[in-house]
């Protein structure tokens, strides 16, 4: 691998909690859909617990005590080894420097014997990778024959890791893949993405060769490091890897690198001969992309594009949340080919119905409630709640009830209305820089309540990454909201609370505001959508009136106004 408030609570109450996803028509236009970020946030939510998106150990890790063992019986490490190829392997061509030696044929009789039903998987697997790696390598003059590098590395899994914390196909360590431009955070992890972390690849291999002017001892200081080699060719003034080799100045599992690697290309370049038949080869990776916006799930792209999550998730490896990154304003996702117009027809038409679900705990001698509130970020007083407890005094093998949110998606029917499914409880993970306060603005309800559903000591005592549950009522089971192609996508969407505005929509964190125009024969009426931080005197002054003209024209009594209203503007 490369180195480098007085409120009380009788019962809960149903919740309206949704996300409709309309966007522009324009193709060009980068599609914005945001799913709630307590979604997001949520440790038990997160779909990085998906087993098509967990990272497995790499297959080489399962074999390498048997290898040591194996080369530790081996014997001098010669410079040259033995000129002569094995008689099946004479005709074939090849780009990396060959040599046959008692380490190349040890790893040519372990491949063909214990790890034979391993390689011929990985044989299978390298359909996909193999064109795509050759056509980077020749493009930057490197030997074709290198794309074998990911064979001993990962096994062609995008999702392999070692115990070293190397991840990928070509197993980069963070650091090396950083040096190389590969993005790694807490969205995404291009070490998994098969097309970049090969450019990466061929990027390092090339500057190793650079360095050193030898194949054997680039693909050495690929595993090694190339501060490594160069400092063991100095000490021991040899200038070609057997003859490094043969001094135990190089650990045993970088020693078995090279020679693992030229009975890998061997046998791969004509599998036939050394009894690997009927290889169904995998087909090779092929695929479009579609731009859309942060936060969408890699379930719902599959719904757009037709096709199952499965294929979805084996083309975005990536993505270690199964959803766009929430930091960058859009994000190419890959899809199969042929797909791409669909996709594009059907974002629009896509929606998303948040809920809350409950997992089951089952209580542990020696568990606490605070340990159990730690493991699933909650509160104790929403886990008291929740399972009707009176204490915290917990029975080993009695079940709690843990709540999470989760999603559904669907694609509502063309030119029809989205619709809002009901709930039971919303939970927010606070933000750095959130407060009670504002936290109780954006769901519209009094920060005493916060505090009581939350068994609080103040509104001051919260911090980022808190988990809080909030039960708001709303006096309708389902609520309409017109689509419009000119709405903009909120970045979360709740029901407010009962008060005289207990039909609208509460759209808080708007991410930018948009404007629907629409002409009569006597006047012509544009309609604002009030964002996060908006007041009645902003929008007037931005609009050149007074705020009595907005106050008469869309009947308000007061001069609060809520984020996600729409408010009536005239021309005058």
């Amino acid at each position: 691998m490369p180195r480098f408030s007085s409120y009380s609570i009788k019962t809960f109450c149903l919740i309206t909690a949704t996300l409709l996803l309309s966007s522009c028509g324009n193709k060009n236009t980068t599609v914005n859909y945001y799913l709630p970020d307590d979604l997001i946030a949520s440790p038990v939510s997160s779909l990085s617990t998906d087993p098509e998106l967990l990272l497995v150990e790499a297959d080489h890790e399962q074999y390498l005590t048997e290898e040591l063992e194996m080369l530790s019986r081996s014997g001098t490490w010669q410079a040259q080894g033995d000129s002569a190829l094995p008689d099946q392997a004479q005709e074939t061509s090849y780009d990396f420097p060959i040599v046959i030696n008692k380490q190349v044929k040890a790893y040519l009789d372990i491949f063909q014997s214990k790890q034979k039903r391993s390689f011929g998987t990985w044989l299978e697997r390298s359909g996909k990778y193999i064109p795509m790696f050759q056509k980077e390598l020749r493009e930057a003059g490197l030997p074709e024959d290198l794309a074998y590098l990911a064979m001993i590395e990962s096994g062609f899994n995008q999702r392999a890791y070692s115990r070293a914390k190397a991840v990928g196909l070509w197993q980069f360590m963070k650091g090396t893949g950083k040096q190389y431009n590969l993005r790694i955070d807490r969205y995404v992890d291009e070490r998994r993405h098969a097309e970049k972390s090969t450019k990466a690849a061929v990027a390092f291999l090339s500057d190793l060769y650079a360095e050193f002017g030898d194949w054997h001892l680039a693909v050495a200081g690929y595993n090694a490091g190339a501060g490594k080699i160069g400092r063991g060719l100095k000490r021991y003034k040899v200038d070609n890897f057997w003859s490094l080799a043969q001094h135990r100045y190089l650990h045993l599992e970088t020693k078995r690198y090279v020679p693992k690697l030229i009975a890998a290309i061997i046998i791969a370049k004509d599998p036939e001969k050394y009894g690997f038949t009927n290889i169904q080869y995998e087909a090779p990776l092929e695929y479009e992309t579609l731009r859309v916006g942060p936060g969408l799930s890699l379930d719902a792209v599959a719904i757009v594009c037709n096709t199952n999550s499965k294929k979805i998730k084996k083309l975005n490896q990536e993505l270690k949340t199964g959803r766009t990154p929430l930091n960058k304003s859009h994000y190419d996702v890959q899809i199969p080919i042929g797909k791409k117009e669909l996709a594009e027809a059907n974002l629009p038409r896509l929606n998303s119905v948040v809920s809350t679900g409950y997992k089951t705990h089952v209580i542990r001698k020696g568990d606490t409630l605070s340990k159990i509130c730690k493991r699933y970020n909650i509160n104790k007083t929403t886990l008291l709640k929740i399972n009707n407890l009176r204490s915290s005094n917990l029975i080993a093998g009695k079940h709690l009830r843990i709540p999470y949110s989760s999603a559904r998606y669907r694609l509502l029917a063309k030119g029809s209305q989205g619709t809002f499914a009901t709930d039971d409880i919303i939970l927010h993970t606070i933000k750095p820089g959130e407060t009670i306060s504002k936290i109780a603005d954006s769901y519209n309800v009094p920060p005493e309540m916060i505090v009581t559903w939350n068994g609080l000591k103040s509104i001051h005592k919260i911090r980022a990454g808190q988990q809080l549950a909030l039960y708001i009522i709303d006096n309708s089971k389902t609520i309409v909201l017109a689509n419009s192609s000119q709405q903009t996508v909120p970045s979360r969407i709740v029901a407010s609370s009962s008060d005289n505005n207990s039909s609208l929509i509460v759209l808080a964190e708007q991410k930018k505001f948009s404007v629907t125009k629409t002409t009569s024969a006597k006047s012509k009426t544009t309609w604002y959508q009030v964002r996060q931080g908006d007041t009645l005197w902003k929008i007037a002054k931005r609009f050149n009136l007074s705020t009595k003209q907005l106050k008469s024209w869309n009947k308000l009594k007061s001069n609060r106004i809520h984020p996600g209203i729409k408010l009536k503007i005239r021309n005058v």
